[in-house]
């Protein structure tokens, strides 16, 4: 039989997380994947596996061919807009009948910030189609910190950002990905909106004293003026429209948009979020 559920990113750290979730409740799952030879984070649990090239709207037919629901995830770049309008018209054709957005927190905000916008585009493509679906907008994730500073944390015992004095209720995948399976697979999520955090506001400062208390190691926080921050991200090859979106980020934590605590996890889910001690205790070999 086809698989129930599409999973797009599914080799991506949401995705991945999903795919696990949904894996251990023995839901059936269709991994979307740009290559099944690397699909190495998803094949622990057994997916069906199929590969989709977001960038070539003639590989979505046969990835959707069969599914009954739908998580959308793109990639985190900007410019995708044309990307989602043609993964929403393929679902439709494809008879999917609810559709799962993984946006941003703040997507909504008025006039917001370039990736709130970027998000918010999206959305509304989503929410247009007639297609029932519930969009996720999760804060910032902790696991970027296992994927963006892990080198610095273990060659230097140093975490870098502008972000000095701000605080955000990050929050972690694992839970994104609970809340997206109850999404998926219950019924009453349809039509909603939910804001995603983890249960505390945590400062740099304080992450860097959580990996210190789990590695053993003194981790130091080290402000950087965010315009070096950009310089060092176009450097290392990330255009630059993305480069000024993510410091424009960083500022927003800095101003403490970021900082709202709210209960969506345990709601939906009944458990209460992780908190970024339980993530680093979890996580404790990546940054060893």
């Amino acid at each position: 039989m086809a698989a129930t559920i599409l999973i797009t990113g599914a080799n991506g750290t949401v995705g991945s997380d999903l795919t696990a979730e949904l894996a251990n409740q023995g839901v059936k799952v269709r991994a979307g994947v740009r290559s099944k030879l690397r699909a190495r984070n998803v094949m622990a649990y057994e997916p069906e596996l199929v590969e989709m090239d977001l960038t070539r709207p003639d590989t979505f037919a046969d990835a959707l061919y069969g599914i009954e629901k739908l998580f959308l995830l793109t990639p985190f770049t900007g410019g995708t807009t044309e990307i989602v309008q043609s993964l929403v018209d393929a679902a439709k054709a494809a008879g999917v009948s609810h559709i799962v957005r993984l946006s941003a927190y703040g997507a909504d905000a008025d006039p917001g910030i370039t990736l709130g916008r970027w998000h918010r585009a999206e959305e509304k493509i989503v929410q247009a189609s007639g297609v029932p679906s519930t969009i996720l907008r999760p804060n910032g994730f902790f696991q970027n910190f296992a994927e963006n500073d892990v080198r610095s944390i273990k060659t230097q015992n140093a975490i870098y950002s502008p972000v000095e004095d701000g605080k955000a209720s990050f929050v972690d995948t694992r839970d994104i990905a609970a809340v997206a399976a109850k999404a998926l697979t219950q019924p009453g999520h349809e039509g909603k909106i939910y804001q995603i955090t983890g249960p505390e506001a945590i400062s740099y400062t304080q992450i860097a004293e959580q990996l210190s208390a789990i590695t053993g190691r003194t981790i130091n926080f080290v402000p950087v003026p965010g315009e070096a921050v950009r310089d060092g991200m176009v450097a290392g090859g990330a255009p630059e429209i993305l480069a000024d979106a993510l410091v424009e980020l960083f500022q927003l934590y800095e101003d403490g948009y970021a900082a709202r605590v709210l209960p969506t996890v345990e709601e939906i889910t009944g458990k209460p979020a992780r908190s970024f001690a339980q993530y680093a205790a979890d996580y404790a070999d990546v940054f060893a």
